[in-house]
């Protein structure tokens, strides 16, 4: 599993949040974070759909946060981004005829949810702020 969706977003909204006020562009923050401009405008579509982040075009053009970084939510970072579960994928084709293939989606699909809630649970009520604030 080497997803890196979560840390890029997390990356770049920390990045907003250490400069509210200005317009950073896709070419900056891929810059800090030692990716290609294009992995960081990915990441970005999925943060201004789920209402993270704001963004303008042109000269003067950029993004910066929607909302300040004490009402963003860590996870609602990682639902922005998610888009597989943190155990991975399920086999698509498990033999039906084996006691165990039969039924075994079934049973991680329960586990997969499980662990989804975990990880919500944990990321909680965790402010972009408080996470932000680590790098005073």
């Amino acid at each position: 599993m080497s997803n890196t969706r979560f840390a890029t977003a997390i990356h770049i909204m920390t990045l907003l949040a250490k400069v509210p006020q200005e317009w950073l562009t896709s070419d900056w923050l891929a810059g800090s974070i030692n990716v290609n401009p294009v992995i960081v405008r990915k990441e970005l579509r999925e943060l201004r759909e789920a209402g993270l982040i704001t963004s303008r075009l042109g000269k003067d053009g950029g993004t910066k946060l929607a909302k300040s970084a004490e009402e963003i939510k860590i996870s609602e970072i990682y639902a922005a981004v998610k888009n597989n579960e943190v155990l991975g994928k399920k086999n698509q084709n498990p033999n039906p005829s084996c006691p165990v293939g039969k039924v075994i989606n079934n049973h991680l699909s329960m586990l997969f949810e499980q662990t989804n809630l975990l990880v919500k649970g944990f990321l909680g009520d965790k402010s972009l702020q408080e996470f932000t604030n680590q790098f005073d």
